[in-house]
């Protein structure tokens, strides 16, 4: 933990780049407000041509919003810093509202980062915080004993997360006690507010909150120092996925993806299995990995002999020649107008290179994809052809006699991969795997990190 001095700015921000400038999520209550404060201190005295700017993000649930973000305005306006409001327009869900609530505020968040050319937001998670994750996500896992750190979960908040494949997030404050940062602020004069859904219990964190304000602080440390302890295991896993993804995963085709059957006689079979997990999930477009139980005894009936299965909207077919993962036929999307850097499927980001006239997406279908030259070496043709069928194509291609060879693209836009349980929220403890699935299906390449360490490598 971090001592009480007055000013401990160095010792939160001297391990992050802030030469691209930083956006600060500013609430208005004592974690945003002190981080605000600190930040703003230590670039003066570090980096002053950096830009700093304050985001404040207006819910638009309870009617004192409006007022505590006019309070940082005014903050901001006092300390030379520049500031934005912005508002979560449109219905709120009747259910899921807090998760619902945080993705809002990412978005914005990420917007208006992305629009001042800022690569970087900086928020004021604390201490608190990561013992609440911690305990919650641990309440939610199966009951298994604590020390077992068997879920990824447990691990708690990143120090780092990589939103939309583009704006790193990054949590200073982890290390730090909420009331280190309401002694600075009090030093200062300064005052906050508070927000009155913390402590409704009608919510899971507060009441969580609530609980760990009446034991010892032994508890919160105690769930500290696990949560660290399970930080590490989560990356020594996803390094060793990683590397067994190298050494035996290849793409042959489009959307195929061969694993090497040398890989199920690995000497390391839960990272073999946390690998093909990853894998499944990419294959089949779905934001989240299997489940634990579902994927190891997938990985078990694999290490029996060949199998064709599905899991995670992805065949699974066990040949001769290895162990191919493809989308399966089901689900696909329907015809729909290409619409310019979005996500289709889940498994593709579409970029129009031809805006001058409405396009359709589709998937190129089977029985166009019969039609196909395939060049396979060492693959199956139809297995080439089954995994090209999944793939997006414009409809006008589809009603054109004559296909193109061998691909069912167009030059009027481009379909990249995506990393897709990782493509929206990427922690700093899952680089590791993330960049080598990238790296074996084309995806973008991830932006540096601007964290010195949990670099993943």
């Amino acid at each position: 933990m971090l001592a009480t001095e007055p000013d401990f700015s160095t010792g939160l921000f001297s391990h992050i780049d802030f030469t691209h400038g930083a956006v600060a999520a500013v609430s208005g209550g004592s974690d945003s407000i002190a981080l605000l404060l600190l930040l703003k201190r230590h670039l003066d005295r570090t980096a002053s041509s950096a830009k700093l700017l304050a985001v404040t993000i207006d819910h638009g649930l309870r009617q004192g919003s409006v007022a505590e973000a006019q309070a940082v305005a005014k903050l901001c306006a006092e300390r030379g810093i520049a500031h934005r409001t912005l508002t979560w327009s449109g219905r709120k869900p009747s259910t899921g509202l807090p998760a619902a609530a945080r993705e809002a505020r990412y978005h914005l968040l990420a917007e208006a980062a992305r629009a001042e050319g800022i690569g970087l937001i900086v928020t004021g998670h604390t201490a608190d915080d990561q013992a609440e994750t911690v305990l919650m996500r641990h309440a939610r896992d199966d009951g298994r004993a604590f020390a077992e750190l068997t879920g990824r979960g447990l691990a708690g908040m990143a120090p780092g997360t990589l939103y939309d494949w583009r704006e790193w997030i990054v949590r200073p404050l982890l290390g730090t006690r909420r009331s280190v940062l309401r002694d600075f602020l009090r030093r200062e004069g300064v005052g906050w507010a508070d927000d009155p859904t913390n402590i409704d219990e009608a919510f899971e964190r507060p009441r969580v909150r609530a609980a760990l304000a009446g034991e010892s602080a032994r508890h919160m440390e105690n769930a500290l120092r696990l949560a660290g302890q399970a930080a590490v295991a989560r990356r020594q896993l996803g390094a060793g996925a990683a590397d067994l993804i190298r050494r035996f995963a290849s793409q042959p085709g489009t959307g195929l993806i061969r694993l090497d059957p040398a890989l199920l006689t690995a000497d390391d079979d839960r990272a073999a299995t946390y690998a093909l997990r990853i894998l499944l999930a990419t294959a089949g477009g779905v934001a989240f990995l299997p489940d634990q139980a579902r994927g190891e005894a997938l990985f078990g009936r694999l290490k029996a002999g060949f199998l064709c299965a599905t899991l995670s909207r992805t065949v699974v077919d066990f040949r001769r020649t290895g162990v191919f993962l493809r989308r399966e036929a089901r689900g696909l999307p329907l015809t729909a107008p290409a619409v310019d850097d979005t996500i289709w499927d889940g498994r593709r980001h579409i970029t129009l290179n031809d805006r001058s006239g409405a396009l359709l997406i589709a998937p190129l279908g089977t029985a166009a994809a019969k039609r196909l030259t395939i060049d396979d070496g060492e693959t199956p043709a139809s297995l080439m052809r089954a995994a090209l069928a999944a793939e997006p194509t414009l409809r006008q291609v589809l009603e054109t006699p004559g296909l193109p060879q061998a691909h069912p693209g167009s030059p009027a836009f481009a379909a990249r991969p995506v990393v897709s349980p990782l493509a929206r929220f990427l922690p700093s403890f899952d680089l590791a795997p993330a960049r080598a699935v990238a790296e074996l299906i084309g995806a973008s390449p991830l932006p540096a990190s601007p964290l010195g360490s949990h670099s993943g490598d």
